[in-house]
């Protein structure tokens, strides 16, 4: 599969899978591409984003996006969702009852951010909740290729998700449960004790040799994680 990631600013990170760092809060959105499915990871912070990605996707694989895997339910991971139509949507077990729940606190965390009212506004009244839960793991076909949806948290959130992708490189994609661009954000819904665990199961996930892509910053290596859950253990007072 010949994909020119660089011509739309992604960067490709193995045979059909690549990411885009998004303007503002850098945040990660991955794309996997197998031969008939097209899985996103996360889908920007605006109706607006949603919408560039959509096109991107399909200009970069020649068909759209059918899957979408949110990782945590922050506004900049989650309000573009609505502008993939027909997409099935997954998210961890209890992430769609928060969502409906704390509607309107997605949209006031986006204002606060600098998302403008608007924009924040119209992307909550479309706001798109996950129709599939994932309890443990749930295994995607793409055709050709299989995804691995895995429910390794709680940590930086109540609800989070990550996605292995397996092959040569494995990549795994971690959401924020890892920053590379300064120290990982633990806000209120933030599960502290929880959190060095959900980092193990990622590294048990993909291993030392994987390749992990935060959900802001660079993409590191296992080695990288494992210093980053040592830091959060000795951070919070867990081990």
């Amino acid at each position: 599969m010949d994909v020119r990631w660089e011509e739309f600013g992604w960067e490709g990170l193995a045979e059909g899978v690549g990411r885009r760092r998004m303007p503002v809060w850098d945040a990660t959105v991955g794309l996997i591409a197998g031969e008939r499915g097209v899985l996103m990871y996360d889908t920007g912070s605006t109706l607006r984003e949603g919408a560039e990605l959509r096109t991107q996707a399909q200009a970069l694989l020649g068909r759209r996006v059918t899957h979408i895997a949110l990782s945590h339910p922050h506004f900049d991971h989650v309000l573009g969702t609505a502008a993939f139509a027909g997409a099935e949507v997954y998210g961890a077990v209890g992430v769609a009852d928060l969502m409906r729940r704390e509607r309107e606190e997605i949209r006031g965390s986006a204002v606060r951010e600098g998302v403008p009212a608007d924009d924040a506004a119209q992307a909550a009244d479309l706001l798109v909740v996950p129709q599939h839960m994932v309890c443990g793991e749930w295994t995607l076909e793409l055709g050709g290729r299989q995804v691995l949806l895995a429910n390794v948290g709680p940590g930086h959130s109540g609800h989070d998700l990550a996605v292995l992708v397996p092959g040569s490189p494995e990549v795994v994609f971690c959401g924020d449960l890892v920053e590379e661009s300064g120290e990982p954000q633990a806000g209120p819904d933030a599960i502290p004790s929880r959190w060095p665990a959900a980092l193990d199961r990622l590294l048990s996930l993909g291993g030392e040799d994987a390749v992990y892509v935060p959900g802001h910053g660079a993409v590191v290596d296992g080695a990288f994680v494992r210093a980053q859950r040592d830091a959060l253990a000795a951070r919070f007072g867990v081990s």
